[in-house]
């Protein structure tokens, strides 16, 4: 494995993030565990997870398991640096909240954090990320707040996710304004299918220090072979979500035809290539994968060693261009 810097910090984390998202609602408890054993071993020691995950009725039980494999010991938690999120509305009764337990409050900062520790069975988050933009409390509220959590010690560093790049600006320029060290990272959606990222939160995050960590990198499996899984007649994921919408565009379908065409000449896997290539952006910390059994870690694995010719990604391009910089990208 292969690991390098969390933006601006001293924090040394892998290039690969596991992504535990589907820990309970696809894979249950006992292959939870078998794949965080197998990161881990592999060398992964950055794991991402939310209090949302579970979904539903079942909010919080991803951190639960999570959270029952520290328990198992074996330095687990120790070599583990450990990313929860907050935000979300964490009522179980078809989505009616209380007021003040959800979002970015003092009061739901300080209830999310401690029943995200009680959850996940320790006594501190490494990177403890906002899951989404805040637009009524202001960041003066929200860094008092999570420096209160730094002096206790339940959290160690501040990560955004799904930010603009004016968000990043004005949350770490107030936190400079403060004394506060402000956001570390930033969690976006990025991978060659969506790149409008390179725009403005990119630049933004590298200019504040932030290490971007991608999520959603196979485009919700468009990109992990798609059209052959569904050639195949696989348990292709194609059959809902971002990618059943996708490949409905012919314009779409054509350009993930190409791709995978591509890829064939050269005998590599699409999957691996996408991740690949997140690792080859300039400001990415590694990309967030979510694997439902040890095959799939295995394969993504695999893409931190792979090397992609300068003829390849320049195919890449071709077949998916990038928006280009801002204001260029919609200005002379």
């Amino acid at each position: 494995m292969k690991y390098t810097q969390l933006g601006r910090t001293g924090l040394k984390v892998s290039r690969l993030v596991l992504g535990t998202m589907n820990f309970g609602p696809q894979t249950d408890e006992a292959d939870s565990h078998t794949i965080m054993d197998a990161a881990q071993q592999a060398g992964i020691n950055f794991f991402d997870t939310a209090n949302v995950y579970g979904w539903g009725a079942n909010k919080g039980r991803t951190e639960e398991i999570v959270g029952s494999w520290f328990a198992k010991g074996g330095a687990r938690r120790d070599k583990t640096v450990l990313a929860t999120k907050l935000y979300a509305n964490m009522a179980t009764d078809d989505g009616k909240v209380w007021p003040n337990h959800d979002k970015l409050s003092a009061l739901n900062i300080r209830r999310s954090v401690d029943a995200s520790l009680k959850r996940l069975g320790t006594d501190y988050i490494d990177l403890y990320q906002f899951h989404h933009v805040d637009r009524d409390t202001p960041w003066d509220e929200i860094w008092q707040a999570m420096d209160v959590l730094v002096q206790q010690g339940k959290i160690l560093y501040v990560g955004s996710s799904n930010h603009a790049g004016w968000h990043i600006a004005r949350a770490n320029e107030t936190a400079a304004r403060r004394g506060s060290y402000g956001l570390v990272s930033e969690q976006c959606l990025y991978n060659l299918a969506e790149r409008r990222a390179e725009m403005e939160i990119i630049p933004a995050a590298e200019g504040y220090g932030l290490g971007v960590i991608p999520w959603s990198p196979l485009h919700g499996g468009l990109l992990g072979g798609a059209l052959r899984k569904e050639r195949e007649g696989g348990a292709a994921r194609s059959g809902a979500g971002r990618s059943a919408d996708s490949l409905a565009n012919s314009t779409i379908r054509a350009q993930i035809q190409s791709y995978e065409d591509l890829l064939d000449k050269h005998g590599l896997e699409p999957g691996e290539v996408a991740l690949a290539w997140l690792l080859t952006r300039p400001g990415i910390t590694g990309p967030i994968v979510g694997p439902r059994t040890a095959d799939q870690l295995a394969s993504a694995l695999r893409a931190v060693e792979l090397t992609l010719p300068d003829e390849l990604l320049a195919s890449l391009d071709e077949i998916f261009p990038g928006p280009g910089p801002s204001p260029e990208a919609f200005a002379w």
